[in-house]
């Protein structure tokens, strides 16, 4: 391969992950979107928490996957590099501003959520869409929330820290499934919905649905 077509495909890579201003503000439109079904469920969750709670101790964490959401849509519309990150973390942001029971905590949650989904679309290069990165996302959101709320991160105590075993194996895989679902496909069936009325016509999630 020449020099000149190394550069210039290195230049179009590039030109592909750089942020532009459009995408700055549809990014901070969309966190902010989700912070409000946070400040939602910051209340909604209790009900379904307090039934799920008796069956099995740690399985709560099945309703906490609309938590998780803002990391996997902002990516999915973005599709650049720290896009989940930004997303996750601005709507808790939103989220603690307006106030809730957990206060600044919340930023960390919404950091480490962030971190997990940016990581398996880092890991995909940044070249992955699909339903199934969706799912994957949502799931390791999950994954980096459980890791938080059970104080496994040095230095924060988190939500359930010195939890048993069994607790923390529940909570975990509960979390994950919940954010695969109500956080990741939800997040890809939302992105299709938004693309089939072309308002995301700026973004290649919406000129990949158009081309189809």
């Amino acid at each position: 391969m020449s020099t000149t077509e190394t550069s210039r495909r290195t230049g179009t890579a590039g030109r592909r992950l750089r942020w532009r201003v459009v995408d700055i503000v549809v990014a901070s439109v969309l966190a902010v979107a989700c912070s409000f079904l946070f400040i939602v469920w910051n209340v909604g969750y209790e009900g379904p928490s307090n039934l799920l709670t008796p069956l099995l101790p740690g399985v709560q964490g099945l309703v906490n996957g609309p938590w998780f959401i803002a990391g996997p849509l902002v990516a999915l519309v973005i599709r650049k590099p720290g896009a989940a990150l930004y997303g996750e973390l601005l709507a808790a942001i939103v989220s603690a501003l307006v106030g809730n029971q957990w206060g600044a905590t919340t930023i960390i949650s919404g950091l480490v959520q962030g971190l997990g989904a940016e990581i398996v679309f880092a890991v995909l290069a940044y070249r992955v869409w699909t339903w199934w990165s969706a799912l994957f996302a949502g799931a390791a959101a999950g994954v980096g929330a459980s890791v938080y709320d059970l104080g496994v991160i040095p230095g924060l105590a988190g939500y359930y820290a010195g939890s048993r075993p069994g607790f923390a194996v529940v909570y975990l895989v509960s979390q994950a499934i919940s954010g695969a679902v109500l956080a990741g496909l939800l997040a890809w069936v939302i992105v299709r919905a938004l693309a089939a009325t072309g308002v995301l016509a700026r973004f290649p999630a919406g000129r990949v649905r158009a081309a189809r």
